[in-house]
């Protein structure tokens, strides 16, 4: 009889018909037609293949029915990735996942009141095809459960009206890619897109709340549930999972999420815990990722609290990253927070390793004048 009574009000809470909450709840994904690719080559951008496989492999581990839907249906080609990584991996070994990519339904063929949960999946192709989808924007309308996206993916809420005509993100608190992550990241095709995301949130009276650049953050605002960036993917696909009245079941964290792990408790001061972790399981973490990261927050950066966190990052993966550019961009930053005999370190590394790098010799003599 509890059971019962809890399923009763959980549909309630959710909009949903009370029958449905007995069942197996399911939940809707939803990646842009956008993506072409001739051979090896994008043409045109797709969906982002790590932001689904995520969210796939976090729904279904906690026991939830999953669905792919796209605008045109049928196969859709994702934007650039590696299918070696663990997440992609064990996705692209699932049969009924790698199935559902190559046909997904029709958004125009859903009926609103199928799913729990719609999940808006980002990628650069999202920010063309789904805003100006009508039929998905008559689900979203419709739909009276949980609304999720990540990424790119709040694109196509920004189209959506409330019964009163309202923007459906007026008032409400929300996050998806950022104006400082679009110029960083969005090269070719951000020129070309019918708005940038954070913008036109503010535009049209949303909340907007973001991480620094690149990290993960997830906003919960009732049953809109918005994730900055691909990082932010499971900590929107496990917040839909409570949304839906389950506890999230416990995971080993895949690669990147847990190198991600890792930078925030450096970040929160947990230094000599993470050098530990780091040098037990190294390849447990992807350095490379650490030291993406702290590059361009460097580069990004606008004043020195800034600098000094993208610089701890830096830190972080230096002895772990021997790359030239990376070492060129850790001086730089050591010299723009007034540590000179860092720079100097690192560049005469640098050049003991390449002496005939031009760049570390002007970058030396410059610091030397």
């Amino acid at each position: 009889m509890h059971r019962l009574l809890l399923a009763a009000s959980l549909a309630a809470a959710l909009g949903l018909p009370a029958a449905a909450a007995t069942t197996t709840p399911s939940v809707l994904l939803v990646v842009s037609s956008e993506g072409r690719a001739e051979g090896t080559t994008i043409s045109r951008p797709g969906f982002e293949m790590d932001e689904l496989a995520m969210a796939w492999l976090t729904l279904r581990a906690n026991g939830l029915q999953v669905q792919i839907a796209s605008p045109a249906g049928g196969a859709v080609v994702a934007d650039r990735h590696n299918p070696r990584d663990d997440h992609v991996a064990a996705f692209l070994a699932d049969a009924d996942g790698v199935r559902q990519l190559q046909q997904t339904r029709r958004t125009q063929d859903v009926q609103p009141g199928e799913h729990a949960a719609i999940f808006l999946i980002g990628g650069k192709g999202a920010m063309f095809d789904l805003p100006r989808d009508t039929a998905l924007l008559g689900l979203l309308a419709a739909h009276r459960g949980v609304l999720a996206a990540v990424c790119h993916g709040p694109a196509a809420l920004l189209n959506v009206k409330t019964p009163d005509g309202r923007p459906l993100v007026a008032g409400r608190r929300m996050t998806g890619f950022s104006d400082e992550e679009e110029r960083l990241f969005g090269k070719k095709w951000a020129k070309q897109y019918p708005f940038w995301l954070e913008t036109r949130a503010r535009e049209l009276g949303a909340q907007w709340e973001e991480a620094p650049l690149m990290m993960p953050k997830l906003v919960v605002d009732g049953p809109l549930v918005t994730g900055q960036n691909p990082f932010s993917t499971t900590l929107v696909a496990e917040a839909i999972v409570r949304q839906l009245g389950r506890t999230p079941q416990p995971r080993t964290p895949h690669r990147d999420e847990a190198s991600m792990q890792l930078v925030t408790r450096w970040l929160a001061g947990e230094q000599v815990a993470v050098r530990a972790a780091l040098a037990a399981e190294p390849k447990r973490y992807n350095t490379d990722l650490i030291a993406m990261l702290g590059y361009y927050q460097a580069e990004a950066a606008i004043d020195d609290a800034a600098r000094r966190q993208a610089l701890a990052v830096m830190e972080l993966a230096a002895p772990h990253m021997a790359h030239a550019r990376f070492r060129l961009g850790l001086a730089q930053a050591y010299a723009q927070l007034a540590q000179p005999q860092k720079a100097r370190e690192v560049l005469m590394a640098l050049l003991a390793a390449e002496p005939a790098n031009a760049e570390a010799r002007a970058a030396l003599a410059q610091l030397a004048g």
